[in-house]
């Protein structure tokens, strides 16, 4: 028998598709009457769950790991709403887990105790201990520390889940015990289906109250929840609640819904938009830089944060083709710094549209690329004599500066004195690319018989 065709837990307490017990993944009846929408519909298995089809799809890889018998520690990374905490519970259920939270905002190390003791009892009676730590990079050192020998040993499986991303938050000797899985932000087209599915459900959605969603106020909830099925369900509570006695959910009662719905940002999605403005600047699309440094800007971000980006990117990907590009950059940041907002993001503005429509070249930063990696192969040469000042007879007497030129003695202010130690003689790190005011420089160092 093939490992496709192996049952999944085969002594698991519910089959593939069927009801797992009210105590953990199932939505209970009585006790979530006054949970928000968005608890009470959570998936009661596996094949409940919208999107996420590389991990839960039947070739996805949580079904392989299922159907091989054993779950390795694992770190569920996601975006907010992505069915991260969900898939959690459902996986402790499939393999008959002794499922324990762990907050690691709340609980320490003593408590970490108590759960390897637990576990402990549970491997004597044949169970397997599952511990759950939700926001996972909030584990400070200790914590982690502490947790390292059970996961290593296997006495727990751990399961973290994390917006944050694990290489930057979790330590590398917990990151390497355990198996990182992403998990995507939906889709518009599986956010209506979660939508739909709340509206039909008339045990613990919306199904009984006889909710209609018009098609536009339907795309509007799709596209303001931005990939978060939470936002969704939450916001379709909302326009429910909104909603007038006939419980249609127009568009108005939508958009009234998500009026005060704020942009999520936290350190991985910073790291990303950082990203996306610097790229946009240097593919010269000033639009989309001017786009992703108001998203910024609209997240609560300082404004500097950008500023010295953008300052950034005008000597790293303009340069010489247009030295300008770094005095307007560096001049927008002092601007702002004197004006403040709202009237310092004018020059932000500016300056952003300036580099991006600038010439570009990164010519001077592989320049200095490679200035560096020469500087780590030849660490010792000693200054040639003709460079090094002569500060008494006894120096003038070895020959310090014996054979230096000074330039301004000469046509152009320009005399050929080598310049760099023996052991790098003749090499060249900068040769300027075609582009702007580089151009300009290349004709005078061809001018030199500097460059061929």
């Amino acid at each position: 028998m093939s490992d496709d065709t192996l049952p999944l837990f085969p002594n698991a307490p519910f089959e593939a598709g069927g009801e797992p017990p009210a105590s953990r993944g199932a939505r209970a009846s009585g006790d979530q009457v006054d949970a928000p929408l968005a608890e009470r519909m959570r998936p009661r298995s596996l094949e409940e769950i919208v999107g996420q089809e590389a991990l839960v799809g039947e070739a996805g890889t949580l079904r392989k790991l299922l159907r091989r018998g054993r779950l390795p520690s694992l770190i569920l990374h996601g975006p907010p709403g992505s069915g991260k905490t969900t898939l959690g519970r459902l996986l402790a259920d499939q393999i008959q887990a002794a499922f324990i939270p762990f907050s690691a905002v709340s609980e320490g190390v003593p408590r970490l105790r108590e759960i390897v003791k637990e576990a402990e009892r549970n491997r004597r009676d044949g169970r397997v201990t599952l511990v759950f730590v939700d926001e996972i990079h909030r584990l400070n050192k200790g914590q982690q520390d502490f947790l390292l020998p059970s996961v290593e040993s296997g006495l727990v499986t751990l399961l973290g889940a994390t917006t944050e991303h694990p290489a930057f938050e979790v330590n590398a000797a917990l990151l390497s015990r355990a198996r990182v899985l992403v998990l995507e932000a939906l889709d518009p087209e599986r956010l209506r289906v979660l939508l739909r599915r709340a509206l039909e459900d008339g045990e613990q959605g919306l199904g009984a109250a006889g909710i209609v969603l018009d098609a536009d106020a339907e795309e509007l909830l799709v596209q303001g929840a931005a990939g978060d099925a939470r936002q969704a369900l939450n916001a379709l509570e909302i326009s429910s609640q909104l909603a007038g006695s006939d419980g249609r959910i127009t568009a108005d009662i939508a958009r009234e819904a998500f009026q005060h719905r704020v942009a999520r940002y936290d350190a991985s999605t910073a790291a990303q938009m950082l990203s996306a403005f610097h790229k946009s600047l240097r593919a010269s699309q000033g639009s989309a830089a001017l786009y992703w440094a108001m998203r910024i800007i609209r997240a609560g971000e300082d404004p500097l944060v950008l500023l010295r980006r953008l300052i950034a990117a005008a000597y790293e990907d303009v340069g010489l083709a247009d030295p300008q590009a770094g005095i307007v950059a560096t001049q927008a940041m002092q601007a702002y710094e004197r004006l403040g907002p709202p009237e310092g993001y004018l020059p932000l503005s500016n300056a952003v549209l300036y580099v991006a429509n600038a010439p570009k070249s990164n010519h001077a930063y592989t320049a200095l690329s490679a200035a560096q990696e020469a500087a780590d192969r030849v660490p010792d040469a000693p200054v040639p004599l003709q460079l090094r000042n002569a500060h008494s007879r006894l120096m003038r007497e070895w020959g310090y500066g014996k054979e230096y030129r000074y330039a301004h003695d000469y046509e152009d202010a320009y005399v050929e004195l080598e310049c760099l130690p023996e052991e790098l003689s003749g090499e060249r790190f900068y040769e300027p690319s075609d582009r702007g005011y580089e151009r300009k420089i290349g004709e005078r160092m061809r001018e030199r018989g500097q460059l061929p």
